[in-house]
């Protein structure tokens, strides 16, 4: 990962007092560009991740196109966010001390990003030295102005594609001037809100277990096929279509295909959501876990479900299933 420019502004909303940075973040410094790669690789690489698109008269989308074609300062537009965000979030009935962190990056792909990050101060506990009649006395002090640490996840960021302005988004609701509003896509971005990809592969395999229960069907395999089908699917062309994957898992069993795709309508599912194929990799998706009720957990790739040469499920006559492991080479012990 390659960081451009990285800057940090305060938003003190406990003395009243906003520090707007003058110059960007120090990234020769050791802990500050780990601090700062960890967290945007965090935000680059989370499954839950929405996707947006910009409104036409967005002038976030304008402000943002001139930075990328070198005619914005990177810190003068990183002020202008900041002191956005500042007077909305002074609005809110919940008042939260905020540093907003602004970033541009290129990924691990060499892709190019413009992030905005808002991480919320906590209270925190330190030790601290005194002297006392000369003598030494440790002591603790409490700290208001802890920033989240490197491994712990930020509620609210945007991240904007340079190459084509797509929006990667999370962020939480807050009432601001009366009125329940996501603060990111909806005042800073103005853009449009879509589902995530985790949301849609959530969605697929909770309805799939329901349903396959209500059949009295084999839970883990059909888990496993609906698995198969989202990363093949996904695999081909970076799009996640739902009735698509339920089509292609469940196409020799016409009645459960038919009582899935019935539930998903429920679910008021896109019929297509773009989801990166690393999101995938990561996810629980490639490989199928399950846990028996004897204790034993066995752990395998979904696409496998139907080939019996190397795992079978079979129900047995008096109630149970067996579940066969075959032509097995060799194994490690975890």
């Amino acid at each position: 990962m390659k960081v451009n420019h990285a800057i940090l502004h305060i938003l003190d909303f406990e003395s009243a007092v906003n520090v707007m940075s003058q110059r960007e973040l120090d990234l020769d410094t050791r802990a500050v560009r780990s601090f700062v790669t960890s967290h945007l690789r965090r935000a680059r690489t989370s499954g839950d991740n929405k996707r947006g698109a910009f409104a036409e008269n967005s002038a976030f989308a304008g402000e943002l196109k001139s930075f990328f074609f070198g005619e914005r300062d990177f810190i003068d537009l990183s002020q202008q966010i900041a002191e956005f965000v500042s007077g909305e979030l002074a609005k809110a009935e919940k008042v939260e001390s905020t540093d907003v962190f602004v970033a541009d990056f290129e990924d691990d792909d060499d892709v190019r990003w413009f992030a905005v990050m808002l991480m919320n101060s906590r209270m925190a506990f330190m030790h601290e030295v005194a002297r006392e009649g000369g003598e030494v006395r440790n002591d603790i002090a409490r700290h208001y102005a802890i920033l989240p640490s490197p491994s712990q996840k930020v509620a609210s960021f945007a991240l904007v594609r340079a190459s084509t302005m797509d929006v990667y988004f999370q962020d939480k609701k807050r009432k601001i001037a009366g009125e329940d509003t996501f603060l990111i896509p909806d005042g800073l971005l103005q853009c449009g809100t879509g589902v995530s990809g985790k949301e849609v592969i959530d969605a697929v395999t909770r309805v799939v277990e329901q349903v396959a229960e209500e059949h009295g069907a084999n839970t883990a395999v059909a888990l496993a096929k609906a698995k198969a089908a989202v990363a093949e699917a996904v695999e081909e062309d970076e799009e996640l279509p739902p009735w698509d994957i339920v089509d292609e898992a469940f196409e020799d069993e016409p009645v459960m295909r038919d009582a899935i795709k019935a539930s998903l309508k429920e679910e008021r599912l896109p019929e297509r959501v773009p989801v990166e194929r690393a999101q995938v990799e990561r996810a629980a998706v490639r490989n199928h876990k399950i846990r028996t009720d004897t204790g034993i957990e066995i752990s395998f790739p979904a696409e496998m479900v139907d080939n019996p040469d190397y795992i079978e499920f079979v129900n047995e006559p008096n109630g149970l299933i067996s579940i066969s492991l075959r032509n097995i080479g060799s194994f490690e012990n975890r």
